[in-house]
């Protein structure tokens, strides 16, 4: 007689003594979670518990959190060039004033990440 994962189509090989089932763990991509990543499944796992074990069951957490990643890393690049060129922050700026440079990128750069983290990380599905 069958187990149900064998009529499932699971397999089993022999180690010593026992049958342990071949299984094998899907292929999440080499893509290493950043920043973005890290931050929106901290924000799922403490505010949206269902919907994260949800995904997990799901196997498209990674996935999720690979693309909230990469769109976050592309707004962002986005947003400080708008913003850059809107407040007239140059290379000419750069070369001439480096320290007023720096002090107007660093904050472009943090204006753009509260954009990012408001419209991407800290909502419930992740979109704008």
């Amino acid at each position: 007689m069958k187990s149900l994962y064998e009529r499932m189509g699971g397999t089993y090989r022999q180690e010593g003594d026992y049958f342990v089932p071949n299984l094998v763990l899907p292929d999440t991509g080499a893509y290493p979670l950043g920043k973005y990543g890290r931050m929106r499944r901290r924000y799922l796992k403490e505010h949206y518990p269902a919907l994260y074990n949800t995904m997990i069951l799901n196997d498209t957490l990674h996935q999720h959190l690979v693309e909230i990643d990469q769109t976050c890393h592309e707004r962002m690049e986005h947003i400080c060039a708008a913003m850059a060129a809107q407040e007239g922050v140059t290379e000419a700026l750069k070369t001439f004033d480096q320290l007023a440079w720096v002090e107007r990128m660093n904050g472009i750069h943090n204006r753009a990440e509260e954009i990012v983290m408001t419209e991407l990380v800290y909502t419930e599905d992740g979109r704008a």
